[in-house]
């Protein structure tokens, strides 16, 4: 009798929990990809100014890596399940009011506020689960859980380019609130709320450290494209490692810190952190790339490239639910790895595929290789870490792993354009002499595309007419640009499983 009464709920009786958690943990992905798929409607809108065009896209992102380790502490002192419910109210209230924008500055200093709202679903979503499921039960919840993401993030580009073609740009901030709503009413109804064992500060000083760090890094790499000998460059760049030097410092130094230091001496946490940081860089990087090189070379319409992320959707959270299975089984180590080479195997599928005149289904199936490749590498990188978290820290501990992935989304754009400008460059060059033409000429003839890149990250700021004029087959020498960059970029994750392999020990099932 004992013994069944203290028989651990089913993985089915805890589906609401699973569900409502990972609903609030995909608004978090959904919020931004959809903005940035369809920003070139909205800042025509509202007239942004063109070099404002990337800083509004990534704010929030932005502001979420500066803030979500700050609340995960938070969580573990007033409460997980409370911070979930001010995050998921807060991202409604800003999304609503971002449809009534009257223009760029109000949209603004919305999406810093839903930064804010966002770093708190983001910061406790995870840790929530991991307080609310039994630890054997997790990976199999783990596998759900990006499940749901996986359905979503499939789903809901479509669905916004299909509100903004049909019914207006405004209507689109109204998907973040309709996931909002749902995932606070399961919250409410079958999340508890975990014990709050101490109370504890938030160390303010390395919160601001790392903001700091990770702002000046994306604006100096933003900026490195102009040169690197420019101050507009190497300033950023030295006060970026500057501030990361007196962040590891100040967490060694100080007794509670926003980032504990001892975590990763553990090699399985490094790599997991590491593998957060270079799936989101990979995926967000991978986004902007599909985004320029769909609207300016395929000129395929925005709603097209958001129809990129449907097909497969279904295959890929079956799969993911399977990697969750796995994981429990045996251990993160093999999904992890087995997650990195599929994104490697995405960059180099778009590396040897790439054409101007590529068949729809290659730039679909290099998207869900790279998508499924994220989610599944994911999975294992929740597991990893959220098995490190001691009683009372899952907040602190869990937000590492969106604080990692975060630091990766606001850096891919920008390293890809960066890469992507370079070798586009050289490309042009290239073709230039080839056909006889000086450098300054050839120069003249991309100078606005080489502008709209540099000064629009992750948005489609090129005129496709430009990439036709003057003699110079650009689409081909974009292309070659493009297959280059996913090359070099192929690199982070091939290194990274390469790093999993030898470092992350090999168990049993039994753990031994």
């Amino acid at each position: 009798m004992s013994s069944s009464a203290a028989e651990p709920p089913s993985t089915l009786a805890m589906l609401p929990i699973i569900t409502g958690l990972a609903l609030a943990f995909t608004i978090t992905a959904v919020d931004p990809l959809v903005l940035s798929l369809n920003m070139p409607r909205i800042s025509r809108a509202l007239e942004v100014p063109p070099d404002a065009v990337g800083f509004l896209g990534g704010a929030a992102t932005l502001v979420i890596a500066a803030a979500v380790l700050a609340v995960g502490s938070l969580g573990d002192a007033f409460g997980l399940r409370r911070t979930l419910v001010v995050g998921l109210v807060g991202c409604t209230v800003v999304n609503l009011l971002s449809a009534l924008s009257p223009g760029y500055p109000f949209l603004l200093a919305m999406r810093l506020l839903d930064g804010l709202a966002l770093a708190a679903v983001l910061g406790v979503s995870l840790a929530l689960l991991k307080s609310s499921v039994p630890a054997a039960q997790r990976p199999k919840a783990i596998g759900i859980f990006m499940a749901v993401e996986t359905v979503l993030c499939g789903v809901t580009p479509s669905v916004g380019g299909w509100l903004v073609d049909t019914v207006g740009w405004r209507w689109l901030f109204l998907l973040a609130p309709l996931l909002a709503l749902t995932s606070l009413a399961l919250t409410l109804r079958y999340v508890a709320e975990p014990p709050v064992l101490r109370r504890r500060q938030v160390d303010v000083a390395g919160v601001s450290l790392v903001g700091l760090a990770l702002l000046t890094l994306v604006y100096g790499i933003a900026e490195a494209e102009n040169g690197f000998s420019r101050p507009g460059t190497w300033v950023p760049l030295t006060v970026s490692a500057v501030a990361g030097v007196l962040f590891v410092v100040r967490e060694h130094r100080t007794p509670q810190p926003v980032l504990d230091p001892a975590l990763f001496r553990s090699a399985p946490f490094t790599v997991a952190a590491l593998g957060s940081l270079v799936l989101n860089f990979m995926v967000a990087g991978f986004s902007f790339s599909l985004g320029q090189f769909g609207s300016v070379v395929l000129t395929l319409p925005q709603s097209t490239i958001g129809l990129l992320y449907l097909p497969g959707t279904l295959a890929i959270a079956g799969i993911v639910v399977l990697a969750g299975n796995l994981i429990g089984r045996y251990t993160p180590r093999p999904v992890l790895i087995a997650g990195l080479l599929g994104l490697v195997a995405g960059a180099l599928l778009m590396a040897a595929t790439a054409s101007p005149t590529m068949p729809l289904w290659v730039l679909v199936l290099a998207t869900w290789t790279t998508n499924l490749g994220s989610l599944v590498a994911s999975a294992a990188v929740a597991e990893t870490i959220l098995s490190a978290a001691p009683p009372g820290k899952s907040g602190a501990v869990s937000s590492v792993q969106p604080a990692f992935g975060m630091s990766g989304y606001a850096l891919g754009p920008a390293v890809f354009v960066l890469l992507l400008n370079l070798f586009f460059q050289r490309q042009w060059l290239d073709d230039a002499q080839q056909r006889g033409l000086s450098a300054a000429e050839a120069e003249e003839a991309v100078d606005a595309t080489r502008s709209a890149m540099a000064r629009s990250p992750g948005t489609a700021g090129y005129d496709p007419n430009l990439l036709r004029q003057s003699g110079l087959d650009l689409g081909w020498d974009f292309t070659d640009g493009l297959r280059l960059t996913m090359v070099v970029v192929s690199l982070l994750p091939l290194a990274l499983a390469v790093a999993a392999w030898l470092l992350i020990p090999r168990r049993t099932r039994s753990g031994t």
